[in-house]
């Protein structure tokens, strides 16, 4: 869903009613700037009686201040100046349109005394804003009353002294919310809505960008020998769909970088079924076909100068009577051949052929996958990083920098033949599972066996795409972890 503010920026303003917000570091004074809302003074004696610091993202609220041109002023604590970063900007965003629920207008000044505001700090506020402002409210036909009470967006004027430079970078930024909150989409739709085949209208609407779309049918990939991804499908009577996303920013010879996710739009587990309490929450199983779409949007919105191939294998995982079993043995699109141990362990079926078949189409610089791969990464890292497998240490460490940067974090797992042994099997070259213990690095291991000698990573963001704890800039469910993220990795290290 759209976010609910209409945001510009202007060098001054006038107040006159409505919400004024102030921004505040805590080693400053609290009254130094606040005149033009507060020529009462109330601020300081306010914050003294709370014990406000202006620690970050804190608030102190004044309704109807004394002697105040604005109705209602708001101040967003920034911690200390010198220790502020970018997401620190995206939090005090997030935090201001917290406040603004139900005003029709709000004017936001954050060039705060002894902080430093650049333009990109201003875009990076404002779109901290629109990420905390998403919401996801499609199928509600009863909304709360402040919500019914508000007309449309609410107008936000952010008053900065480089009001044109913010203005420029905003630009940029916006088509990462809106990369972002595409994402959240995807993932929280439920699965009555969103099949295989909608998922994929859902790519072929990237092509308003300039994204050119690919749709592989159900008889285009067993052409294709994708045994590995239909063995997954079979069980479903919504056929599978393989999208394959490209943007041509780059050169026109330059390899591409690539991005793959798992697109399971439903997972019962297969014959292999999950427990049944907490079962809806496998229709958010594809945040990492999420993820991807989402990126493509944003690389082509901003115009990336980068030659960027997104694959999403879209797939519903059903326990049919024409399902596959456990003792399955399939060939995948490499030539290689799987028994199916476990049918829950699905994602790495989808993957391995799409793997392979963006490998042997483009030959990209590197390949990185997302997926909501295991539940091993959640006991390993709960919610705060994203797993990270590597063959490459050069682009883990981008990864891992470009996490530090976005507060999307990654951490690198170790991979090691010792773990590769485990899916070893006896009736084919290799089982889709190798047990319980060390889960998340024999699913690895197994996407491994189909990159080559592609520099390549795999992002298993099981407890990070879906159900993650709230925060300052995301109030969804779903949460469209990875495209800052792959986004950053793209600008720092891959653009013309």
């Amino acid at each position: 869903m759209a976010a609910k503010f209409d945001i510009s920026f202007s060098k001054s303003a006038k107040i006159g009613g409505g919400l004024t917000i102030l921004l505040k570091a805590s080693d400053a004074d609290l009254a130094a700037g606040a005149e033009i809302a507060d020529p009462a003074g109330v601020i300081a004696r306010a914050a003294k009686i709370a014990r406000f610091s202006a620690k970050p993202v804190s608030t102190l609220d004044l309704v109807a201040p004394e002697g105040s041109p604005a109705e209602r002023v708001i101040v967003v604590g920034l911690g200390k100046a010198e220790e502020l970063t970018a997401h620190d900007w995206l939090k005090a965003g997030g935090t201001a349109a917290s406040k603004i629920k139900g005003a029709e207008k709000a004017t936001v000044f954050i060039d705060a005394p002894g902080v430093g505001v650049d333009a990109r700090a201003g875009a990076d506020f404002a779109l901290g804003m629109l990420l905390r402002g998403y919401s996801f409210d499609t199928y509600k036909t009863k909304k709360p009353d402040d919500e019914d009470k508000a007309s449309g967006k609410a107008k936000v004027t952010i008053i900065t002294a480089d009001a044109a430079g913010a203005r420029k970078a905003f630009a940029d930024a916006e088509t990462v919310a809106d990369g972002v909150n595409l994402a959240r989409d995807l993932v929280n739709e439920p699965p009555n809505i969103l099949g295989p085949v909608e998922f994929a209208a859902k790519a072929k609407e990237l092509e308003k960008l300039g994204v050119e779309v690919e749709i592989l049918t159900e008889r285009e990939m067993k052409r294709l020998g994708m045994g590995a991804l239909l063995g997954v499908a079979q069980g479903s009577v919504r056929p599978p769909r393989l999208a394959i996303m490209q943007w041509k920013g780059g050169k026109a010879k330059e390899r591409p970088v690539a991005f793959i996710g798992k697109g399971v739009v439903f997972d019962t587990g297969g014959i292999s079924i999950k427990p049944a309490a907490g079962m809806e929450d496998m229709k958010g199983d594809m945040g990492g076909a999420a993820a991807v779409t989402g990126l493509m949007h944003v690389l082509a919105a901003r115009k990336a100068a980068v030659n960027a191939v997104g694959i999403i294998g879209l797939v519903e995982n059903m326990p049919d009577g024409n399902a596959q079993r456990p003792g399955d043995i399939v060939t995948s699109m490499s030539g290689q051949t799987i028994e199916v141990i476990n049918t829950d362990a699905e994602g790495r079926l989808v993957l391995c052929d799409a793997l392979w078949y963006c490998n042997d189409r483009f030959k990209p610089q590197f390949m990185v996958n997302l997926a909501t791969l295991t539940g091993a990464v959640v006991v390993a890292l709960g919610s705060v990083y994203a797993g990270l497998f590597s063959n490459d240490d050069a682009l883990a460490g981008q990864l891992t920098e470009a996490g530090f940067s976005t507060s999307e974090k990654v951490w690198r797992m170790p991979l090691g033949k010792e773990y590769d042994k485990m899916i070893d099997s006896k009736f084919a070259d290799m089982k889709n599972t190798g047990g319980r213990y060390a889960g998340s690095i024999t699913a690895a291991h197994f996407l491994k066996r189909f990159v080559q000698d592609t520099r390549w990573a795999h992002l298993d963001i099981a407890g990070t795409a879906m159900g993650s704890p709230l925060d300052e800039i995301n109030q969804s469910w779903g949460s469209g972890f990875g495209v800052r993220l792959l986004d950053r990795l793209v600008r720092d290290h891959y653009e013309a």
